[in-house]
């Protein structure tokens, strides 16, 4: 928020008018106090003001990389935002996810990137009452927007899928492969469910081909993904 950084922050809480992240949206209820302070003044308070109702719209995934959940850093929010699309969404299969033989724990250990240390401290986020009372207090003060894909994304044909890869491409690396399709809308995950739609079957592929041939999972040689993602194979690469 511009006009607001760490030493404000810090001024603010050590003279009581924050102590909880919702707080900075109720700023507006201080501004006279705001404007009296040194180096302040009625301007600067009311730009501030403007600049913090500025950001009462926010998007999922930089919502949730506010959060200061350990490890998930912008890049981990944004696959976190893409897989559940809206806070309701996300915070209801993280709340589920407290119990460890649920589907939503495991689920979420689907989403590619996450590791189950990063899992462990996600889902122990959700954990602490104070947590989720900090959620409930944003919510009341900010609209969180969810997800939208790219333009791109949504005309795609990957849109809303989950897909893996296994094996070796040769047209593309396999992280490209995977920003590919993330640019299309799908979701990579690392493990075969039944949840999964594609399994792009690369050179050497392991364990993965038999156990989408096992659950009746759609398979695609390279030239079958390439085509899915709209890439000639002169193109790829």
């Amino acid at each position: 928020i511009e006009g607001l950084g760490e030493k404000h922050i810090s001024a603010f809480w050590q003279d009581g008018l924050i102590r909880q992240p919702g707080d900075i949206f109720r700023l507006k209820t201080r501004l006279d106090d705001i404007a009296e302070r040194e180096g302040w003044g009625e301007i600067s308070a009311t730009k501030l003001i403007a600049a913090i109702d500025e950001r009462r719209r926010i998007p999922l995934d930089r919502f949730i990389n506010a959060l200061g959940i350990p490890q998930v850093g912008q890049a981990t929010a944004r696959l976190l935002a893409r897989h559940y699309r809206s806070l309701a969404h996300w915070r209801g299969e993280m709340e589920a996810a407290q119990d460890p033989e649920s589907p939503a724990r495991a689920h979420l250990l689907d989403v590619h990137g996450i590791g189950a240390d990063m899992a462990a401290d996600i889902i122990g986020f959700f954990a602490e009452p104070h947590n989720r009372a900090v959620l409930d207090d944003l919510a009341r003060e900010v609209t969180v927007l969810d997800y939208e894909a790219p333009a791109q994304a949504s005309q795609s044909p990957l849109a809303g899928k989950t897909i893996v890869f296994t094996g070796g491409l040769e047209a593309m690396s396999r992280s490209e492969a995977k920003a590919r399709a993330e640019a299309l809308g799908a979701n990579v995950a690392s493990s075969v469910s039944a949840k999964t739609d594609y399994v792009v079957i690369g050179a050497d592929a392991g364990s993965k081909a038999a156990k989408a041939a096992a659950l009746g999972v759609t398979t695609l040689d390279e030239a079958a993904w390439l085509e899915l993602a709209g890439l000639a194979p002169a193109e790829a690469g």
